[in-house]
């Protein structure tokens, strides 16, 4: 089987292409996801793995139950027909309510009879159907490998959880493909690690795509020096995401990005969910962790790191289209912003790591 590798930035042709796929799996289907909505996007997905379990092929389905609303009218259906579905962790009244719940499993791949998968940034939800995002198809079944491990080991762990210093996944590779699994772990943080040492190699380019630009000292620093070594460095965030109180915050920063020599982006046409970074046209990654605090330090997430030269060509092509429908961050305007204005990102910046 050759391998191949598509692209997608739209959400309804990535759903109807993930459906269909599904109908056509002859073996076993394994979906791990954020948000498994409850509305029109979620009634198709439902169905179609009702469908195949009926069928007798095996279907594991991993959700995560806060960001999927836990519904048991909506999601017991699934459970009758033969789905084994596990949710990940249901809200905790215990005295550490705030943090403990905040840990949640923020991963999206789906994983089809072994052989084709998907991963990226898109929940299964109707409402994000305009929305501008990046996840990737793999077609082969080596690079699948890898994931059907990570998704086994979650499937198997999903109710383990406990946040300390030990809390670790190792990383899987072949060639040179890196998946890394981060897990809840304010110590480790392994995907940003990851992309402070990319951000480290750039000579050229570096392009980062986030819906939620919340990035630490560190990160924030690596960028500037970046950009005081000749490297275009290029943040593209939405003008207005659909989480305000992360506008707000991110504002405080965007300036001292700007003098830094990073050029800030603001996608105008509607929310930009994608969540990607490419380096020098020569490596790349794409998975579910945003450029902030929570991703980096409380979720499990994953992202795939790869050099595959027809994967950077079309991701070159994104982030061109991206920027088109961009405009610049006008750092005029920011430093005439007003007194309010100013005190909102003082008296929300504690809170910064949660949101």
């Amino acid at each position: 089987m050759e391998n191949n590798y598509q692209l997608y930035n739209d959400n309804l042709v990535l759903f109807n292409d993930m459906l269909k796929n599904i109908e056509s799996a002859k073996k076993c289907i394994l979906l791990e996801t954020f948000r498994f909505g409850t509305g029109s996007i979620g009634e198709k997905f439902r169905l179609a793995l009702i469908l195949k379990a009926r069928q007798g092929l095996k279907v594991k389905v991993l959700i995560d139950a806060w960001g999927s609303d836990y519904d048991n009218n909506f999601f017991n259906p699934l459970i009758e027909a033969g789905v084994d579905l596990r949710a990940y962790k249901k809200l905790n009244l215990a005295r550490t309510y705030f943090i403990n719940n905040h840990c949640r499993n923020h991963r999206k791949i789906l994983i089809i009879d072994n052989e084709i998968t998907y991963i990226g940034s898109s929940n299964l939800t109707s409402y994000s159907l305009s929305w501008r995002e990046l996840n990737l198809k793999i077609e082969n079944p080596e690079l699948s490998k890898l994931f059907r491990y990570s998704f086994n080991e979650s499937f198997r762990t999903y109710n383990k959880y406990t946040l300390t210093k030990k809390s670790y996944k190792r990383n899987q590779y072949h060639n040179s493909w890196v998946l890394v699994q981060d897990v809840p772990n304010p110590y480790r943080q392994t995907i940003k690690k990851y992309y402070e040492k990319m951000i480290d190699k750039a000579t050229k380019d570096v392009f980062i795509e986030s819906p939620y630009f919340l990035p630490g000292h560190i990160l924030r620093k690596k960028l500037c020096e970046a950009a005081k070594r000749g490297v275009n460095v290029v943040v593209i965030m939405p003008y207005h995401s659909d989480v305000r109180l992360v506008d707000i915050v991110r504002r405080k920063y965007l300036g001292e990005l700007y003098e830094g020599g990073v050029k800030i982006r603001l996608y105008i046409p509607g929310n930009l969910h994608s969540k990607g970074l490419m380096v020098d046209d020569e490596v790349f990654s794409i998975g579910s962790s945003n450029f902030d605090y929570r991703s980096f330090r409380y979720q499990y997430e994953i992202a795939l790191i790869g050099e595959e030269e027809s994967i950077l060509k079309d991701l070159r092509t994104h982030f061109e289209t991206t920027l088109a429908f961009s405009r610049e961050f006008d750092y005029e305007s920011w430093k005439k912003r007003s007194g309010i204005e100013k005190f909102f990102e003082w008296i929300l910046l504690p809170i910064r790591y949660l949101l």
